[in-house]
């Protein structure tokens, strides 16, 4: 496995947000409901990233039919990214999950 820039939280619960196309309120409200208000993002954090996001390549402003509302995407180099970067995070609960359950043993 090759070695990639590794993501904040904040990034990586963007990106996956953004598999599909949606503005910046949209993505808050996601990551809000899906992890049940354990992880929020405001809105400086969040432009501050999409800059970020944007400047790496790794997403694009979506050109959606809302005009009032910048609606972004996850570019192919952002999918490749997140995608890797689901693996490593997979490996890192795995080595967390199997050290919590030898403990209890």
């Amino acid at each position: 496995m090759k070695k990639t820039e590794q993501l904040t939280d904040s990034m990586f619960n963007i990106m996956a947000a953004l598999t599909k196309p949606r503005h910046g309120y949209a993505i808050m409200n996601l990551i809000e409901e899906t992890t049940k208000g354990a992880i929020t993002i405001g809105p400086a954090s969040m432009y501050t990233i999409i800059k970020k996001l944007l400047k790496q390549e790794w997403i694009y402003l979506y050109d959606g039919s809302d005009s009032r509302r910048k609606t972004y995407l996850l570019t192919e180099k952002g999918r490749r990214v997140l995608e890797e970067e689901v693996k490593i995070r997979k490996l890192t609960l795995q080595l967390a999950e199997t050290g919590l359950k030898e403990s209890e043993e």
